[in-house]
């Protein structure tokens, strides 16, 4: 395949043949014969040591469209919290001395709310791409849950860093644990792969350059966006070390829906409860 194209690239025509079911034949014409092989032997000569790129190991993103249908969720309750009940806001929002009270769901609903429109779409638009990925790398009830633990982790370290009073809200946090989620690459089982810390790290600083670009916005939530994705980098390593078969399973994304309804349900109830 790679030697057709560098035919191709000399403009000398070529085709594919299948010779047999372990043998292919690249056919050109007897007038092109010297001059293919002349081109073929320096391109093997220009590029010895290199393999024919494979798929990268431990990678198996794919795009789930529960990532969109979450970001619609968040705008829903934005629309909610601003216009029709805002009693949400005053409910949800991070307070550091509300916290301090004993108020801890508020690390949760934080992440439900947004400042204003540009807010929530500075999110949104990113979220739908990191959680659609996170989503189809772990599951959608296993990402999910991974994705907002990670955010309330980033809220925490907010409240220990930030000077007090501290206010704080927005999804941001819960983005950078999806990404943080992604950017840890799967153990490969069964076999020995002596390639797997180059992956790791190759991965790991592809999403910190993707974090650097995204996250440290002076005018963000910094200390939030480094926790959210530091606790997303170590709950894809803890989920990774699960087998993508079990983490596939029914049971196991039942699970993790029960367990985030449950929270969603006692953190929402919680609050409500304390008006």
């Amino acid at each position: 395949m790679d030697w057709s194209l560098v035919l191709a690239s000399q403009d000398i025509p070529t085709r594919i043949e299948r010779a047999s079911d372990r043998e292919w034949w690249l056919v050109v014409a007897p007038g092109d014969h010297r001059r293919a092989l002349d081109s073929i032997r320096q391109y093997r000569l220009e590029n010895r040591g290199w393999r024919w790129r494979k798929e990268v190991l431990g990678y198996d993103l794919t795009l789930h469209w529960g990532g969109m249908l979450w970001c619609v969720a968040l705008a829903v309750i934005f629309d909610l919290s601003t216009s029709r009940f805002p009693a949400l806001h005053s409910a949800w929002v991070l307070k550091s001395a509300a916290f301090s009270t004993g108020e801890w769901w508020r690390i949760f609903t934080a992440q439900f709310l947004h400042a204003d429109l540009v807010h929530l779409l500075s999110n949104v638009t990113t979220g739908c791409l990191l959680f659609g990925l996170a989503l189809g790398r772990y599951g959608p009830g296993c990402g999910l849950l991974a994705a907002w633990l990670a955010g309330a982790t980033g809220n925490m370290l907010g409240l220990g860093i930030h000077l007090k009073p501290y206010d704080g809200l927005g999804a941001s946090g819960m983005v950078m644990g999806a990404l943080g989620l992604i950017s840890v690459p799967g153990f490969v089982f069964g076999k020995t792969n002596p390639l797997k810390l180059r992956l790791w790290l190759k991965g790991l600083l592809g999403g910190l350059l993707l974090f650097v670009l995204l996250g440290l916005n002076p005018s963000s939530d910094v200390a939030a966006h480094v926790g959210g994705f530091v606790a997303g980098v170590g709950l894809g390593a803890l989920l990774n070390f699960l087998p993508d078969v079990l983490r596939r399973t029914r049971t196991f994304q039942r699970g993790c829906w029960l367990l985030l309804a449950a929270l969603v349900i006692t953190v929402i109830g919680a609050s409500f409860s304390s008006r």
